[in-house]
């Protein structure tokens, strides 16, 4: 292998490190002042999978305040923000009220 080739070998595993370390944080659990909250994260803003396993990334949120979805918030704030600590399985959400 002559040094070209070697310095871009080390520039792509160190670009791919980088990425591994990112992933593995982004997707660790939150530090002792954060907790998951579903149900309140924003479309195309949930912070990794869905609790249904529909998808398994963050940001594939399909719309806003989906039981499944989760973000962190900071601990204690889940339940004034509307949402729950615990998943809520997709079948059991409850249904808004009809007017009559």
């Amino acid at each position: 292998m002559n040094k070209r080739q070697a310095l871009i070998a080390a520039a792509l595993a160190g670009i791919c490190a980088a990425t591994a370390v990112n992933a593995a944080e982004h997707d660790a659990p939150a530090s002792g002042s954060k907790e998951k909250c579903y149900g309140i994260a924003k479309a195309g803003q949930n912070d990794c999978a869905s609790s249904d396993g529909a998808h398994s990334c963050a940001g594939q949120a399909q719309a806003d305040n989906l039981p499944t979805e989760w973000t962190y918030v900071a601990k204690g704030t889940c339940q004034q923000a509307g949402g729950s600590v615990k998943p809520i399985k997709a079948g059991k959400a409850t249904k808004p009220a009809t007017q009559s």
